[in-house]
């Protein structure tokens, strides 16, 4: 299967200029590819618009940029995570996740050591970098870690069943 990178749309510009986007998102959604997400950028959370995009059959992940900007992913229900295999509670836009700029190899270490690395080494890499994770096993523990600090994960054990691989995206840092 082929997977097309995200279409991406910035609805500042339109608003700064006071115009109401919303046909613009609508035409962006009209043009996607099948299976293609949106990547919009807003000023604000645009939550109205999650149940609008839900009602079309897109699935939503956001979250605020260190610059205050809004990057809001639309995925198509049963796309992405599925087609990849994800464990249930990745981030819905994982299949358009940049490559990973950090990979750690943690098998063999005792809890709560993997967890403990991957939140350390999380929190100095730059908002949208994503790192990779060998685990033994499913951090359960570590997502609400993650989810507190504003930070996306996707996950899976590997064909072997024996190996987690861990994806997390960075998100904004609060200091």
């Amino acid at each position: 299967m082929t997977t097309h990178p995200p279409f991406e749309l910035d609805v500042r510009p339109l608003l700064a200029r006071g115009e109401e986007p919303f046909g613009a998102i609508m035409a962006a959604v009209d043009g996607l590819r099948r299976g293609q997400a949106l990547r919009m950028l807003a000023p604000f959370r645009p939550a109205p618009l999650f149940n609008v995009m839900a009602n079309r059959g897109f699935d939503c992940a956001d979250r605020q940029r260190a610059d205050g900007v809004w990057e809001v992913t639309f995925t198509p229900q049963g796309a992405g995570l599925a087609d990849l295999g994800m464990a249930p509670g990745s981030a819905p836009g994982a299949g358009f996740w940049p490559d990973p700029v950090l990979e750690l190899d943690l098998l063999g270490l005792e809890p709560p050591q993997p967890m403990v690395r991957i939140l350390e080494e999380i929190s100095l890499l730059p908002p949208g970098a994503v790192l990779f994770a060998l685990l033994d096993r499913e951090p359960m523990f570590l997502f609400p870690e993650l989810a507190q600090r504003g930070h996306e994960w996707a996950g899976n054990y590997a064909g072997d069943g024996q190996t987690y691989r861990l994806m997390v995206r960075a998100g904004a840092q609060d200091d």
